[in-house]
């Protein structure tokens, strides 16, 4: 079996016990005035383990598989050094940096940074529009998350809020 099927066999089990958390054990300790809501907290993990299961199932089977030729261009560790593994190290590495500069840069400055440099990495070379949809998905985000959804995210860095 191929590497990518193996890796959708582990998420859809991955997957199926998220859904079993989402459908059976989440939902059980709300109160009784929850209990009459239309959506639940656990509606979005719902939708989105159900979702999961299908598209590591297509993948599992090969739904999506196209009709096979010579070459496959299937992901395997014989090929592996083929690959562009450094560019993957180092948007790991970037995620891991982006997850400790939340707080002691603010949520904007790593987002934007994040955006801007994970560009970069993958190849992108006009930095006016790089800066440009950086800074406009951060801010977007930033005002969905703290506007429209009421979790406040600090967008400054720490030392200009007094922390």
């Amino acid at each position: 079996m191929a590497l990518d099927r193996w890796i959708a066999f582990i998420i859809l089990l991955i997957c199926i016990t998220y859904a079993y958390t989402a459908f059976f054990t989440m939902d059980g300790l709300l109160p009784p005035i929850m209990q009459r809501s239309p959506i639940w907290p656990s509606s979005f993990p719902k939708v989105l383990s159900i979702g999961a299961i299908l598209m590591s199932l297509a993948i599992l089977l090969g739904v999506e598989k196209a009709p096979e030729k010579e070459d496959t261009g299937d992901i395997t560790f014989a090929r592996l050094r083929e690959y562009k593994l450094g560019q993957a190290i180092i948007l790991l590495s970037l995620m891991v940096a982006y997850a400790l500069l939340l707080r002691p840069i603010g949520f904007l400055a790593a987002t934007f940074l994040f955006l801007f440099l994970g560009s970069f990495i993958l190849g992108e070379r006009r930095f006016v529009i790089m800066g440009t949809v950086s800074a406009i998905a951060a801010g977007t985000v930033w005002w969905l998350v703290d506007s429209v959804l009421g979790i406040f995210l600090s967008p400054l860095p720490l030392f200009m809020i007094g922390g």
